[in-house]
């Protein structure tokens, strides 16, 4: 593919910090290491600059069209008095939707110069200072409730702010508005919106701190849009707003967004992984800006926890779906993740800043992982299409949406993307680092005159990094290169994960074609000396295919082994097996595992092939395994690109982990149907016992959000069939759920176009956590129907129907 750049203007950030400053910023008042901006870095590679072109021509636009349908925009027209009607989207917090819009298409206009798409921002803008009342105020759920006398949205409360620490998402919004207002600032040089985002600030100021309204978000993000508005402004009442935020949080809060404890006191990640890693990254600016070592050693406490305890090898987070967020240590289901995207764009944004604090390059790790994996996963190849929840199995149950009714992930992709040129360098005054390997060209201020750095590599595929540096004049700085955990022996930081093989190869570096020692220092190779025009320096990476197993205490990964090679974590999945199936395969270990280029899979990608032996069932319930098949294994970003199936990351590698076919049963071999059909009406009758009712590592078919009526579930038998006996068994996720077992439940059989009633010789059961058996007199039909009736306030849900 013909690699397409990534172009550059000449808007600097530094010099717009330095232009609106009220005064010089004295040493202590930002990190120690800064980041090199994305607005002095042009992408040229054949992998990230694709993906951020299709982000640029179809992700961001889909994105604005959507807003559209669904009244997001209108809800600013409303309150700004450009339209009549009522809050008209679904939640009160879909005005931050459209801030990461306008954060992500500035981005992009920094990268792609698009007269069309400017003049959409400048539309938006307008509507947006047109919605903000004359005190700085700005929600347009309340503003429309206001100006229409119509309730606002409930989550909202009846007056400004009541509700803040709970659901009212008022200053979360504000959070993505100042993140939006500075990102276009720096992208345009304009000032419409970041005029909008200081007169929004001064309120928030003047309502909140210690002596007035000391309360808390219930959704941590306007730390960091505050501290990005104090780098623009130099207004320091900003960033002591940022900090009051996180003091006055906890104790005595809810777990669930952090506030159960003061956050210096806090040790592990717990609650709604988005709401945290948005926390932690704030907590991180206040320890480098204010020096504050509270803050930085309880980031670091709970950072340390995440990754040895809580990340899957992925670099997703948040393993618990009922919470959006983290489970008990080691608790990391495959099947039922949830590796919210969002919260691996906030797990990206956290480890930036503990790297940009200290310099240690296992944030970078744990960054470039979740960045290759966990979240461009969330979004197809096309960029038209979004994972919410970002699973590392599937029984072909899952496949990305066009869009969400909270549509959070699909706009923080999208701003991630082409805000990736400002996360490869960083520097200090002595030192350039080189954090991500990605074929670029930058030039920026370094010791007082500018520097040009053009990296040439074709990785990930590819471990050969060439450096060339051409300094304005001769200079004498430490250059700074990042040796991944994965080419040191270590897939990432801590004990969670290690390698199950052995490699010789390691990583090399020369200057000028003369090898050089590593001289590793928290996990950077440093070369002290002067550099003139025209020096090159090589990397050579080792990409080994590796061989990964999880701690024993990783219930879920027992028996299993994990294939990466380089950043790039690898799956199987069912379009490249044999028979479509991927759940039931059995691998070898000691098979070969080979690396190969396919330029016309995917847009081109590495894949690794390997064998495996079918497991399945016989009638007389024995294992039979078959002769041993090729598989191909591919990237995990790319899977669910040509439809859904299975697929897994981890490869059963033991009897005991794989997951044999299931032999053929009357309900098996059923067309099912039922009175709300849906894709998980597939889990009916896949033949997999769960192991509680809560259980959501397999599929599971439920009606919420209905309650208290009669629903049905639907087999047709290919043939006539005796059956005499019938079990269930009930999904139930209370007590925070919305699915309970039923009230009552039936079996009624088709004769002609009549349903009747089963004649039944036992009481039907209603229990949790174990089967529901029936048995009735033998009859032939060729249809059965399972009659559910809800409860009055919750809804139902089944795991399994089993006929016989």
């Amino acid at each position: 593919m013909k690699a397409e750049t990534i172009k550059e203007t000449g808007i600097l950030l530094a010099g717009m910090i330095l232009m609106f400053s009220c005064a010089p910023k004295k040493k202590s008042d930002h990190y120690l290491i800064e980041p090199v901006p994305f607005t002095a870095v042009s992408i040229t590679d054949n992998f990230w600059a694709p993906r951020i072109k299709i982000n640029h021509d179809i992700t961001i636009p889909i994105a604005i069209e959507q807003s559209t349908l669904s009244g997001r925009i209108k809800n600013f027209e409303i309150a700004g008095g450009l339209a009549q009607g009522t809050f008209c989207s679904e939640y009160p917090f879909d005005d931050s939707d459209i801030y990461k819009i306008i954060e992500a298409a500035s981005y992009s206009l920094q990268t792609f110069p698009d007269t069309n798409l400017a003049a959409i921002l400048d539309t938006l803008i307008y509507k947006i200072g047109l919605a903000q009342e004359k005190d700085g105020y700005l929600y347009t759920t309340r503003t429309i409730a206001e100006k229409t006398n119509t309730p606002a949205h409930e989550w909202a409360g009846s007056s400004r702010w009541e509700k803040v620490n709970i659901l009212s998402h008022e200053l979360y919004n504000l959070g993505h508005l100042y993140e939006a207002a500075t990102a276009h600032f720096q992208a345009t040089g304009k000032r419409e919106l970041l005029d909008i985002a200081i007169k929004s600030a001064n309120l928030v100021d003047s309502v909140y701190g210690w002596g007035k309204r000391e309360d808390y978000p219930g959704h941590q993000v306007i730390e960091i849009g505050l501290v990005k508005l104090y780098g623009v402004t130099g207004e320091k009442k900003y960033l002591d707003l940022a900090k009051f935020f996180l003091d006055v949080r906890g104790p005595g809060g809810e777990e669930y967004n952090q506030a159960h404890e003061k956050v210096v006191q806090q040790t592990e990640p717990v609650g709604h992984a988005v709401r945290a890693t948005y926390m932690y990254s704030g907590m991180a600016d206040v320890a480098a800006i204010f020096n504050d070592t509270s803050y930085h050693n309880a980031a670091k406490r709970i950072w340390e926890n995440l990754v040895t305890q809580k990340m899957y090898i992925t670099g997703g987070i948040g393993s618990g779906s009922s919470n959006e967020g983290f489970d008990p240590p080691y608790v990391l289901p495959n099947m039922s993740a949830y590796c919210e995207t969002c919260a691996s764009v906030g797990n990206v944004l956290w480890n930036q800043r503990m790297f940009l604090h200290d310099g240690d390059g296992k944030y970078y790790d744990v960054l470039e992982r979740t960045l290759y994996n966990a979240l461009l996963s969330g979004v197809s190849l096309s960029g038209d299409r979004f994972f919410y929840p970002n699973v590392l199995e599937s029984f072909g149950q899952h496949q990305r949406s066009a869009w969400f009714g909270c549509a959070c992930c699909p706009p923080n992709v999208a701003r991630l993307l082409p805000s990736l040129p400002g996360y490869i360098y960083a520097k200090t005054e002595n030192e350039i680092y080189v954090n991500l390997y990605v074929d670029n060209k930058a030039v920026f201020p370094f010791q007082d005159s500018d520097i040009e750095i053009i990296q040439k590599t074709d990785y990930p595929w590819n471990g050969i990094v060439d450096i060339i540096l051409n300094p304005a004049e001769q200079k004498k700085f430490t250059l700074k290169l990042r040796i991944p955990g994965w080419a040191r022996d270590e897939v990432l930081p801590g004990n969670l994960y290690s390698f199950n093989d052995e490699v010789t190869s390691k990583a090399v570096l020369k200057v000028n074609g003369k090898k050089v020692n590593l001289n590793l220092d928290n996990g950077f190779a440093s070369i002290n000396r002067k550099w003139q025009k025209g020096d090159k320096i090589t990397l050579e990476l080792p990409m080994d295919v590796r061989k990964i197993v999880a701690d024993n205490r990783v219930q879920a990964d027992k028996g299993k082994i994990a294939i990466g090679r380089g950043p790039i974590m690898f799956c199987a999945e069912w379009p490249y097996s044999k028979d479509g199936r991927v759940l039931n395969l059995l691998f070898n270990e000691d098979a070969a595992f080979t690396p190969e280029f396919n330029d016309t899979l995917l847009n081109g990608m590495e894949v690794v092939k390997t064998i495996a032996r079918p497991v399945r069932y016989n009638n007389n319930k024995e294992i039979e395994k078959d002769d041993p098949q090729e598989v191909v294994l591919i990237p995990y970003y790319a899977w669910n690109n040509k439809g859904a199936g299975e697929m897994t990351v981890w490869l059963s590698v033991t009897d005991s982990s794989v997951r044999p076919l299931p032999a053929p049963t009357i309900a098996s071999k059923s067309k099912v149907s039922a009175s709300v059909p849906t894709k998980s009406l597939m889990a009916i009758n896949d033949q997999y016992e769960p192991k509680k009712s809560i259980d959501r590592e397999w599929p599971f078919y439920h009606w919420w959000p209905k309650n208290n009526s009669w629903e049905w579930i639907q087999y047709d038998f290919s043939e006539e069939t005796t059956v005499s006996s019938s079990k269930v068994y009930w999904y139930d996720d209370g007590p925070y759920g919305g699915c309970r077992i039923p009230e009552t439940w039936y079996i009624e059989y088709q004769t002609g176009n009549k349903w009747t009633p089963v004649k039944a010789t036992t009481e039907y059961p209603v229990v949790k956590d174990n089967w529901c058996i029936i048995e009735f007199e033998p009859l032939r039909t060729k249809a059965l129907r399972l009659k559910v009736k809800l409860p009055k306030q919750f809804s139902a849900g089944v795991h399994e129907w089993l006929v016989e």
